[in-house]
């Protein structure tokens, strides 16, 4: 292969090695930030600290780089990025990880795999998607769709019985304090699911007025951090939260406002802008597997029946989504060469 296919090749795969690595990034944060819920640490505490973290990690690559791409920040926009901030960060992450302080990584991990469809079935109603029923590609998308939501719902509501664990674990997680409530953990989680398809909606709106990926992320982290910090002041009285030592928490915020916050969301900005809202949310199901992988085998952590069920109902709607997704980009692709190769020979026909 010589250097120039190599780079067509590159580019050509550069979305899809990203998102695979995203979705590894996810499979550390489930476990470290768990940890940390365990040992103590506030959720809604650890979002605001962790976007400041990511802010402050991303302001000075925005800055430099894009300081002749940026575009003016103007009150719309600027309305329009803490509706954004809102969605993606502060509502979003304060259900999210209150979630998992009640349940369990495995149990997230399988429901996020519900924001592809809900993803989907927005970005049809806002025309950023079009399916066309009759055809198969369409039928598979829309059927792929409900099998997702039935899944997702078969995990909220049915939990089964726990599957015995074949050790003991290798690594072993700080003691949870809190005790499990599957059932608010369940809601919450579906409301931040629901929250987060919505983001990816928007993202894709607001990078069409706001192009700079970096500087997108850096908004919204600080306004973000900002707004979880006033809910959090509202919900927690106690000065104690919000003091850190050098442990498991330091390095959880650390972790997530670096790597998750400020990395992670800016490729999640540039997969958007490069290949829509959908294709950011079709890599979920990877990191399902390698967190439910190393919950079990490694962590110890409990399985049960009713998440398999569900995960697997979820992964077979949501590739049949992706499958009828990916041949209808092929088929746009093939009408849309076919009529400009029409347009050059009637062009050329013309006296």
């Amino acid at each position: 292969m010589d250097l120039e296919a190599f780079n067509r090749a590159y580019r050509r795969l550069k979305p899809y090695i990203l998102m695979v690595l995203t979705q590894i990034g996810y499979t550390i944060l489930y476990f470290i930030t768990k940890s940390s819920f365990n040992h103590g640490m506030n959720p809604h505490v650890y979002v605001t600290y962790r976007h400041i973290v990511s802010g402050f990690a991303t302001l000075p690559f925005a800055y430099f780089i894009e300081r002749k791409l940026r575009l003016k920040l103007t009150l719309a926009l600027f309305i329009e990025i803490f509706v954004l901030s809102l969605f993606g960060v502060s509502l979003t992450l304060n259900m999210y990880f209150t979630s998992l302080r009640c349940t369990s990584p495995i149990f997230l991990a399988s429901m996020v795999n519900a924001i592809p469809s809900l993803t989907f079935l927005m970005a049809i109603l806002l025309r950023f998607e079009h399916v066309n029923i009759q055809s198969q590609k369409g039928y598979a998308k829309v059927i792929g769709t409900l099998v997702c939501l039935a899944g997702a719902i078969t995990m909220t509501l049915y939990k089964g019985s726990k599957i015995r664990t074949l050790r003991g674990a290798i690594i072993h997680m700080h003691e949870n304090k809190i005790k499990e409530n599957w059932l608010k953990g369940s809601i919450l989680i579906v409301a931040s699911c629901i929250a987060w398809s919505i983001w990816y909606i928007m993202q894709a709106i607001t990078l069409q007025k706001y192009p700079s990926q970096l500087s997108l992320t850096t908004w919204m982290s600080f306004i973000g951090a900002a707004q979880s910090a006033a809910f959090t002041l509202f919900v927690e009285h106690k000065a104690s939260a919000w003091k850190m030592k050098f442990d498991i928490d330091l390095w959880s915020t650390l972790y997530g406002g670096i790597v998750c916050s400020g990395l992670i969301v800016f490729i999640q900005l540039w997969c958007t802008k490069e290949k829509g809202p959908v294709f950011a949310t079709m890599f979920n199901p990877i990191s399902t597997i390698l967190v439910t992988m190393l919950a079990y085998f490694v962590f110890g952590e409990n399985l049960f029946i009713g998440s398999i069920i569900g995960g697997v109902i979820v992964i077979i709607g949501l590739y049949l989504v992706l499958w009828g997704k990916e041949n209808d980009e092929v088929g746009m692709k093939q009408q849309t060469d076919m009529k400009n190769e029409q347009q050059k020979k009637t062009s050329i026909e013309e006296p």
